[in-house]
């Protein structure tokens, strides 16, 4: 299987904060959810994989080159979308295409863009800084997705758009996916919109990469439960991965393995998996 993304020893200091080392493989075609709380490096992340920061070790391969060594031609298979778009406010519709056609060359696809900026309704006479956040961030959609980019990175793109927005968003992704060289990486606090298109959940905590799994691998392993002081006890703690104390007893997050076959579990969504691992390392 050929790796989009390969992730080998990868760590970097800032302050008092460090990621890694970090590895971790995305395999071409597939789209991974990349999630973790605020501060726990996921942005930092997509900001090495883009060069904008330099690691202090490790290596980074996008699309089988070296990002290190990766010249322009290489880096039209990227494109990227974060919670900003870094256009000058006074830019119309018209300006922001011309600069990418000039950017891109060959690769741009005028047809595309246009078509979306159509499906998106955007306003061709409005200058960027007029437009809403949701406008801004199909816009920047819109320009990812015409240049014959291989791979998407997002990095809390969908975060503070209204529910139909997001829902727009994702339906252009999945169309994306269509193409099987096509691979998103999509950071979100928004885990209901991850848990719809991913097939991998990668969790960062702290800097440290705690699990990289299929998502249906992943909310079958684990299951929550409700349980008194006394059950709680009972149970093998290494079963345990987080829990919620209250006066009643708990709410718990346990591995479906460890625990008696007859206790009765729930399904546990990728959001609670992060919020109990969590509360669990505290």
């Amino acid at each position: 299987m050929t790796n989009a993304i390969e992730l080998k020893g990868i760590w970097k200091r800032l302050d008092s904060f460090q990621l890694g080392p970090l590895d971790m493989l995305v395999p071409e075609g597939s789209v991974v959810g990349y999630i973790g709380e605020n501060g726990a490096g996921k942005s930092t992340t997509i900001k090495l994989m883009l060069g904008l920061m330099r690691p202090d070790g490790g290596t980074i391969r996008l699309l089988g080159h070296d990002t290190q060594t990766m010249g322009p031609k290489e880096k039209q298979d990227l494109a990227f979308v974060f919670d900003e778009l870094f256009l000058p406010g006074e830019m119309k519709l018209k300006q922001a295409e011309t600069f990418h056609r000039y950017l891109y060359g060959d690769a741009w696809q005028t047809e595309t863009f246009r078509a979306l900026c159509k499906r998106f309704k955007l306003p061709d006479e409005r200058a960027i800084k007029l437009y809403s956040r949701g406008m801004r961030m199909q816009l920047a959609l819109a320009l990812a997705l015409s240049h014959q980019a291989k791979l998407l990175l997002l990095d809390e793109a969908t975060s503070g758009l209204d529910p139909v927005i997001r829902d727009d968003v994702l339906d252009i992704l999945l169309e994306y996916l269509q193409d099987e060289r096509h691979t998103i990486l999509i950071s979100s606090h928004i885990l209901s919109d991850i848990e719809k298109i991913a097939d991998y959940i990668a969790f960062v905590h702290e800097g440290r990469l705690l699990f990289m799994e299929a998502k249906d691998t992943l909310t079958e392993k684990y299951g929550l439960t409700s349980l008194s002081k006394e059950q709680l006890a009972e149970l093998d703690p290494s079963a345990v991965v987080g829990k919620r104390v209250h006066r009643f007893g708990a709410d718990v997050l346990v591995k479906r393995d460890l625990v008696p076959v007859n206790m009765e579990l729930e399904k546990a969504t990728v959001e609670e998996i992060m919020v109990y691992m969590i509360k669990g390392s505290r």
